[in-house]
């Protein structure tokens, strides 16, 4: 029996890892769930799965999911940070799914680490932020981190049983998102609304918004720097429309091994929770003979977000942990209508060219990097006549 926490069990990848519990009960257990102001959600997931320990963001919450579940449900109730870090940490879990979107995730993530609890990481800002210190913390306590994004998860299975050292590079693709085909002065126009409409996959808000703007990706390239120890000049990023391909992984001799299969995170959310088994899923398989593979080459002139990523990434130091934050910064902006779509990557890009990138050596370094920034990019989205477009 494999005995799992999820941060993050209302959300779109908490609720899937949920379905895929479904088709294993008896194999794996959620005995702690941490979500955040979803509580009629969260509600229905205690009752269904009954686990010793939940948590909610808000105290008011936490009141109110006591006193719904009376004292003799035998579930514990936490909230905010510290619900997180109880969740994660929570002894009887082997395995954390690290869920939640931002850099939320990297406190509990550290905790769960330190604990000793393998990590199915499908929160990309743990290994944006502080990839270093995360890897490193992970070796000492012999926990394995598994990746959940649906890219990792590819070069994951394609680098299965064989010498990293044979690798020539790592080949990252990318949806585009939808306004791959928009002219530069079409995506002036562009609305939240048509943001989250995602032509390939369903996720959160955040994630929808950075696939559109291939910040998504770029924080992919990030934590592929991380995860898999290659250097950014090794790590590609192609748009491949079909998202049938989820990455590519060429060695040495010129051979190239892909994972293909339908997009949906139901599939690398199972990988990571069953591996290394490979049961029966749920999953729709891909029909055969499959019609077209495409393939282009970004746009970093529309998609400059790709570039800033790259740009973070070889900087080093506490620069990454500045853009993601600036970035999360901005994409809620934006979301609440406060700048508008091309102003993201303004956002961040200013930001980063106002830090000196300095290495850090402990996660409090790293958040007051994430706090500078966050302040920095609020004092820009407050007052954005010259980054709306």
């Amino acid at each position: 029996m494999k005995r799992i926490a999820i941060l993050g069990s209302t959300g779109s990848i908490g609720q899937q890892a949920l379905q895929v519990v479904d088709q294993f009960a008896g194999e794996i257990r959620p005995v702690a769930l941490a979500a955040g102001r979803n509580r009629e959600l969260l509600l229905r997931q205690v009752k269904k799965y009954k686990p010793q320990l939940v948590s909610v963001s808000k105290e008011e919450d936490a009141v109110w999911l006591r006193e719904v579940l009376g004292r003799e449900s035998g579930t514990e109730v936490y909230c905010g940070n510290e619900g997180l870090l109880a969740t994660a940490t929570f002894p009887e879990a082997d395995t954390v799914l690290t869920a939640v979107s931002g850099a939320i995730g990297l406190k509990p993530t550290m905790a769960a680490i330190r604990c000793g609890k393998n990590i199915a990481l499908a929160n990309k800002e743990t290994l944006v932020a502080a990839g270093e210190l995360v890897v490193s913390l992970a070796q000492r306590h012999k926990a394995a981190i598994m990746p959940v994004d649906s890219e990792h998860s590819a070069v994951w299975q394609c680098l299965n049983g064989e010498n990293c050292e044979d690798v020539s590079q790592i080949i990252l693709t990318a949806s585009g998102g939808p306004f791959r085909l928009f002219k530069r002065e079409k995506m002036a126009g562009i609305t939240p609304a048509m943001a989250l409409e995602h032509p390939n996959w369903k996720m959160g808000p955040k994630i929808t918004v950075d696939s559109a703007t291939l910040m998504n990706k770029g924080l992919e390239v990030i934590e592929a720097r991380w995860l898999f120890n290659i250097d950014y000049n090794r790590i590609k990023v192609v748009i491949h429309p079909e998202s049938i391909i989820h990455s590519m992984v060429e060695f040495n001799d010129g051979s190239v091994m892909a994972q293909l299969a339908v997009p949906d995170m139901r599939l690398p959310i199972q990988y990571a929770l069953t591996y290394p088994g490979r049961p029966a899923s749920n999953v729709p398989k891909l029909q055969w003979p499959i019609r077209s593979l495409t393939f282009e080459t970004p746009d970093l002139e529309r998609f400059p977000a790709l570039s800033l990523a790259y740009e973070a990434g070889r900087a080093g130091g506490t620069m990454p942990a500045v853009m993601n934050a600036a970035n999360e910064v901005a994409v809620a902006a934006f979301l609440a209508g406060k700048i508008g779509f091309m102003a993201i990557p303004k956002v961040v890009e200013e930001v980063m060219h106002g830090h000196n990138a300095t290495k850090y050596g402990t996660l409090e370094e790293i958040l007051e990097a994430d706090g500078w920034a966050r302040r920095k990019a609020d004092e820009l989205c407050a007052g954005t006549a010259s980054f709306t477009l």
